[in-house]
């Protein structure tokens, strides 16, 4: 009887160890851990307000029939993995305005289950998470509203007739929800990327776009469904169209993207650096090209396993991401070999810019092939991309027949080769003949 006793702890706590939120830092662990606590903490201060009236349970099943309704076309969409813009905040925002706070916490939990059931499972401890960092928003946006309008927690509050001052202390609720979710989901984003910059997360152009129609159109229907819930009628076609327009735009993006690095893949790195190649062929101003190949990739997969060879992926294309300025064109060439496209960049800064790369500490080395514009601003053999790509790929070649591990660059017939043996940061050690 023992025996199984100590046979059955060791088997759950050989269970517990599998769990998969062992993979984060422990610093992102405990911050998981502390988001769900004071999530759970915070329902159960938001039970004290109350449950509400006949009328409260009526309008939260419809919006919650409402947010099932968006869930199911997100099914038959399909859910885009990675950080997804969604409508569920136009059916949540008046949960948190116009019923007790205790279902700002509830409804988001409902939702994620129904996403984790009918859409596509995730991994639990991420829906757990997300749900706490939703509720926590919409549980501020619920103080923030009735702090604003005077008015318990649990009291509902109708537009009435002072519908301006109602609909501004909305759009407060609604920018402070905005705030806590994204300053609460931006660490763990941040560690799952930490090239990540903010202003790509939060304030990119498109990002603030879609955030700011969201928040608009929550805002009417929450004062819509305040007059009358009728008008849940004609705000769903109306969400629904929204949701598609969102959705077009991620399945645009994922379309341009690699998805394991995140870089351009490659016929949308070929097309935007043909349009950069003719911009500087026709306003003469320098511009580079490099070709990056992992060394001994297939060592690497056959070694290690392919999941390893993903990491190194990720690993080559933050490195990039570190290294390279905001307006280059970087892209997933091959399996692994990656393009790269340095306007405004001679050969010498070139040389330079593959050097930094090549002496990143990695557990993987590279091979880099650079190729530039000539002083007559055309490239080695012709001004089209695919002759300087071809130039680039024989410096690739001269890099890999070399040794690898080292920077080849072709400029005006010429390929300037790094000596292995010396410093990375050493000047080129001699030219040969291309």
């Amino acid at each position: 009887m023992r025996l199984r006793r100590r046979d059955s702890v060791r088997e759950r706590v050989e269970a517990v160890r599998a769990w998969p939120v062992w993979e984060h830092p422990p610093w992102l662990r405990a911050y998981i851990v502390t988001v769900v606590i004071v999530n759970l903490l915070a329902i159960a201060v938001a039970v004290q307000a109350g449950l509400g009236t006949g009328r409260s349970f009526a309008l939260l099943g419809i919006l919650v029939a409402c947010e099932a309704a968006t869930v199911e076309f997100t099914k038959r969409a399909g859910e885009i993995t990675g950080f997804v813009k969604d409508v569920h905040g136009v059916w949540e925002l008046p949960v948190a305005i116009l019923l007790p706070p205790m279902y700002a916490f509830l409804v988001p939990i409902l939702r994620l289950a129904l996403v984790q059931w009918r859409v596509r499972p995730a991994r639990l401890h991420r829906r757990v998470f997300t749900a706490a960092v939703v509720g926590l928003s919409y549980g501020a946006a619920s103080l923030v509203f009735h702090g604003i309008m005077g008015s318990p927690p649990g009291v509902a509050v109708a537009p009435g007739g002072n519908a301006p001052v109602w609909i501004v202390a909305v759009a407060a609720a609604g920018v402070a929800q905005w705030v806590v979710n994204t300053g609460l989901l931006f660490p763990a984003l941040k560690s799952s990327d930490p090239s990540a910059k903010a202003r790509d997360i939060v304030f990119g152009g498109e990002i603030v776009q879609n955030d700011v129609a969201e928040l608009c159109v929550a805002v009417l229907v929450t004062f819509a469904i305040g007059v009358s819930l009728l008008t849940v009628v004609f705000a769903l076609p109306f969400v629904t169209l929204l949701q598609r327009s969102f959705r077009h735009t991620q399945l645009v993006t994922a379309s341009r993207v690699d998805s394991k690095t995140g870089l351009l893949n490659a016929a949308t790195w070929e097309r935007e650096a043909a349009a950069e190649v003719a911009r500087a062929v026709r306003t003469r101003t320098p511009l580079a090209l490099a070709l990056v190949d992992i060394d001994h990739f297939k060592a690497v997969n056959d070694t290690f396993g392919h999941l390893t060879g993903d990491r190194a992926l990720k690993t080559i294309a933050r490195t990039f991401r570190i290294f390279l300025r905001e307006y280059d064109l970087v892209g997933r060439f091959g399996g692994e070999e990656f393009a790269l496209l340095l306007p405004h960049t001679d050969a010498v800064d070139a040389y330079g810019i593959a050097e930094r790369i090549d002496g990143r500490h990695v557990r993987v080395t590279v091979s880099l092939g650079v190729a530039a514009l000539g002083p007559d601003w055309s490239t080695v053999g012709g001004s089209q991309l695919t002759d300087l790509l071809a130039a680039a790929d024989r410096a690739l070649y001269q890099a890999k027949r070399a040794g690898r591990d080292r920077v080849c660059v072709v400029s005006d017939d010429a390929v300037v080769s790094n000596n292995p043996a010396a410093s990375k940061t050493a000047q080129p050690a001699r030219i040969e003949s291309a």
